[in-house]
């Protein structure tokens, strides 16, 4: 029988791409994936260091499967395995270590690894220093070839990967290494093979998506992506991750505005309200930039969602430095925030700055911030009642209400009674009321 295999994804969008690719590789390979319940052959979590939380999660995860598979080779891999490998070998049980740059090769190096003797391999070598090592000439993960649309209606396909900003809170250029993109004619096939395979929608991820084709040298730009994605005349819509403020100019807008198959949603960092806040952690913006840009969107597109990442507790971020984020956020028509407090990174610069937030302090901002969110997001929720908008369909949200759930191109959450499930299917959908974080609404014929 063949052997059965799990893989827990920590983290975000980029990491679930590449767990989806490792996935069918490994079943291509003649492997067999197994339900979180049953017992595995080889266990891999892909890991995440974004925050310390996200670290110790990782290795709550890597000690459970330990605990769950006594016997089976366990393998932590990804970003937490590629900048601090040493942390990971001191968990009794893991069997294999793999960062970034050997994820492509797991599959070989899993096998290897089942035959070689016990006790645990690192792959990438040594505790990493803060240099790019071993990326570079890399190029970006290729997404998936197999599968189907079973249990999903949203693709997404990593067509960028790493980052060379070096805010000063974060570790992911260390982890992910320099800018690589995903060649344009790679991506259009990949595009439309999830149109042949059923999907009705794909997001386009990437560590630092807004800087897609800086590398290639060619003028290739995520601008010239979508033109080209545009001629394709595919039988899906395109959605966007998140985007850095200074890399939203008006030639992208005016496309995101006029092409109706790209997704009216902008996920922006924001980070801070406060310049000053802005400059310590390098960020290449100020607070009116960002404001500029939110009311150009909003002027441009009313309806478009504009969401924004906040951090919280930020080394020198005194009471007015917060009050001029909340300011900020309450005039602008942001439609949602992600909210996170402030966690030291070991390697980056602001781990080591004076003028540490007290966890209290930082807790109370986050949840400040947070109650702001909903009220901005439930704000945003009214301004789309009375209107209809496209949704694509993800199947029952209640079987014995008979009402089916989706997501408008907006991204706002639709909820409404159905004769059936509609289940990955686009439909038109006229939205009557608020009801906590969704909107109710009714089916409607199409234009």
């Amino acid at each position: 029988m063949a052997k059965g295999f799990k893989i827990i994804t920590l983290g975000c969008k980029v990491n679930q791409c590449e767990s989806e690719s490792l996935r069918e590789a490994l079943i291509r390979g003649g492997w067999r994936p197994v339900s979180r319940d049953e017992k595995a052959d080889v266990s891999i979590v892909n890991t995440c260091i974004v925050t310390q939380t996200a670290s110790y999660q990782c290795r709550q995860a890597i000690r459970r499967l330990i605990r769950e598979n006594p016997g089976a080779t366990v393998a932590a891999v990804g970003c937490y395995a590629q900048v601090f490998p040493g942390e990971l070998t001191a968990i009794d049980g893991v069997s294999l270590i793999a960062g970034n740059t050997e994820k492509n090769r797991l599959p070989e190096i899993l096998l290897g690894a089942e035959k070689g003797p016990p006790g645990c391999r690192v792959a990438n070598g040594e505790e990493a220093s803060p240099v790019l090592a071993g990326f570079h000439g890399e190029a970006a993960s290729e997404p998936p070839a197999g599968g189907d649309v079973s249990g999903r209606t949203r693709g997404f396909l990593k067509i960028q990967d790493g980052c060379e900003s070096f805010c000063t809170y974060c570790i992911v250029p260390y982890a992910r290494g320099p800018l690589r993109s995903l060649d344009p004619g790679r991506v259009t096939s990949m595009v439309r093979s999830f149109g042949d395979r059923g999907f009705k929608e794909v997001v386009l991820t990437g560590i630092h998506l807004g800087k897609y084709g800086a590398d290639l040298k060619d003028g290739t730009s995520l601008k010239e992506l979508l033109k080209r994605l545009g001629k394709e005349n595919l039988p899906l819509r395109i959605r966007l991750s998140s985007i850095e403020p200074k890399e939203i100019d008006e030639e992208l807008l005016e496309i995101i505005a006029r092409e109706p198959w790209l997704c009216k949603h902008f996920h922006i960092p924001l980070q801070s309200g406060d310049d000053g806040i802005l400059g310590r952690m390098n960020r290449d913006y100020t607070s009116r930039d960002f404001a500029e840009l939110i009311e150009k969107i909003h002027r441009r597109i009313p309806l478009a969602s504009a969401g924004a990442d906040v951090m919280v507790g930020f080394p020198g971020e005194d009471d007015p430095a917060f009050q001029r984020t909340c300011r900020l956020v309450e005039q602008l028509p942001i439609s949602y925030l992600h909210v996170f407090p402030f966690s030291p990174r070991r390697g980056t610069p602001a781990a080591t700055f004076k003028g540490r937030v007290k966890e209290k302090v930082t807790k109370e901002r986050a949840e400040t911030l947070r109650t702001l969110g909903q009220e901005k997001r439930r704000a945003f929720y009214r301004s789309c009642i009375g209107k209809k908008f496209l949704v694509l369909a993800e199947g029952w949200e209640s079987t014995e209400k008979r009402r089916v759930k989706g997501f408008s191109d907006n991204y706002v959450p639709v909820v409404f009674p159905a004769p059936r499930s509609f289940r990955n299917e686009m439909v038109w959908v006229l939205l009557e009321r608020e009801e906590g974080n969704r909107v109710m609404g009714t089916l409607v014929p199409p234009h």
